[in-house]
């Protein structure tokens, strides 16, 4: 008769996930965190939070897509559903859960995945006194393990938005190139502007990324010449834009990226001939510039801190036009 072995307990998939190796970070140092922001929907916003993180990741980077949404777009878009270990929504309820949210969806990309029910945490947290830390609380957790750390953010300026501002270094700006879009804008920088002032002194705007580009469109070039234009006046000026620039290349209007999302994969997986994956990688490797550009002129400014005083600019008037 065999002797009596103790009864086999099956690993949790957790803990045999955690057993993994974790692919290496390409940078030492705090990660890059950037949000993505539109309050208007159906801009590209999710569509460029997505296939840059892919994008990023392509280049050797580890990255960790945070999907802030309660429309869960970005979720799907990578074919990621949240696990039984929660969502997002847990994670802004309590920070310390956030490792064991995190689900891979392609190789060196991560995502904290949404669910509709993140819908009532505004209502949830609104009166909590540390609302607007509870992000950031979570991002720490984790942040030694990514070079990138990419906010999908609601088509909102609500709580969990102001709370994406709070936790983050940086705003990109996916926006089509209208002219009612440069309206949108004077919102966008005077919510960030606000939020730099009372929750989060050191947030900027990266810059703006025009979206279902058509070059072909008589007031395009105009909208472009206009956004530059605002970006080059206030280089003198100490406010959240200062170094803001328009990203190149413009993603172009292009079919495959509105078919991927259905597939649930990025741009690169699903069709990597495709015009869109070219944008996008393109689009990457700009972001890595003003990544490096941008930590270099941090730290000179941390060596001999500058000394222009901080000017409120009105943003609501600054982005206004002739074509209003």
């Amino acid at each position: 008769m065999m002797p009596n072995q103790p009864d086999q307990v099956d690993e949790p998939a957790s803990t045999a996930s955690k057993q993994l190796p974790i692919p290496a970070r390409a940078t030492s140092g705090p990660p890059e965190k950037v949000a993505f922001l539109n309050q208007k929907g159906g801009v590209g916003k999710t569509t460029t939070a997505v296939n840059l993180a892919a994008g990023l990741a392509r280049t050797g980077r580890r990255v960790l897509l945070i999907d802030l949404d309660s429309q869960a777009h970005a979720s799907l878009h990578l074919g990621v559903e949240a696990s039984e270990h929660g969502s997002i929504y847990d994670v802004l309820h309590d920070p310390s859960v956030t490792p064991n949210v995190i689900v891979n969806a392609e190789e060196r990309l991560d995502v904290i995945p949404a669910e509709t029910d993140l819908a009532a945490a505004e209502m949830e947290l609104g009166q909590a006194s540390d609302r607007y830390e509870r992000l950031r609380a979570a991002i720490d957790q984790v942040a030694d393990q990514y070079d990138d750390i990419l906010l999908d953010c609601p088509p909102s300026l609500g709580l969990i938005t102001l709370s994406a501002l709070a936790a983050v270094d940086q705003v990109i700006i996916p926006m089509q190139a209208h002219f009612l879009s440069l309206q949108g804008m004077s919102k966008l920088l005077e919510t960030i502007s606000l939020v730099r002032q009372k929750l989060n002194p050191t947030l900027e705007v990266a810059g703006v990324v025009l979206c279902m580009y058509d070059k072909q469109a008589t007031h395009t070039q105009e909208v472009v010449s206009d956004i530059r234009g605002f970006f080059s006046s206030s280089r003198s000026q100490a406010v959240p834009w200062q170094h803001s620039q328009v990203f190149t290349p413009a993603i172009r209007r292009n079919i495959k990226l509105a078919e991927c999302p259905s597939f649930g994969q990025s741009i690169f997986a699903y069709a990597p001939a495709a015009a869109g994956s070219d944008d996008y990688a393109q689009l990457a490797k700009s972001v890595l510039k003003w990544f490096t550009k941008r930590n270099k002129r941090v730290a000179e400014e941390r060596t001999h801190p500058p000394e222009t005083p901080i000017v409120e600019v009105p943003a609501a008037q600054s982005t206004q036009t002739s074509h209003s």
